[in-house]
């Protein structure tokens, strides 16, 4: 995964945890996951309207 270790994520976490405290990586979380999830919704086309042409 992206070429780092157990340990290389270990201290990724325990900085991020210092950065942010641990009452808002809940917070922080749940936005990263509702951001991955409408990404990924945009991306397969599924929620595009259909354009038609009804002028004439």
């Amino acid at each position: 995964m992206f070429g780092l270790g157990v340990t290389e994520l270990i201290i990724v976490l325990v900085i991020i945890v210092l950065l942010f405290g641990g009452s808002k990586l809940p917070q922080i979380g749940k936005g990263i996951g509702e951001a991955i999830s409408n990404f990924k919704k945009a991306t397969s086309g599924k929620d595009t309207p259909k354009v038609t042409d009804e002028s004439h």
